[in-house]
């Protein structure tokens, strides 16, 4: 989700600024009015884009940190286990 919704709002982004060229194209006028409108709608689905992309990535950073130390912890159990059944003594 975090990779894809800045995507997902650029398209936004990309289909707005099209209506826009469109619309200046239709009425042969390069004013603010023509322009505005599509452009403004344009920028806030680049916005939502990245308002959802923003705490994908977070969310997703604090799990993959999460679970490397969890792994880290697990590896270190499974050696010391190893190390108990090779060594038949207990691993302080």
């Amino acid at each position: 989700v975090g990779a894809t919704a800045p995507f997902v709002g650029l398209l936004g982004t990309v289909w707005g600024i099209y209506g826009a060229l469109i619309k200046i194209g239709a009425t042969g006028q390069a004013s603010i009015d023509a322009v505005a409108g599509p452009v403004g709608e344009a920028l806030i689905m680049t916005a939502l884009g990245l308002f959802v992309a923003i705490p994908a990535v977070l969310a997703y950073n604090f799990f993959n940190r999460t679970n490397s130390a969890t792994n880290a912890k697990f590896d270190t159990f499974a050696h010391d286990l190893h190390d108990f059944f090779a060594t038949g003594s207990r691993v302080r």
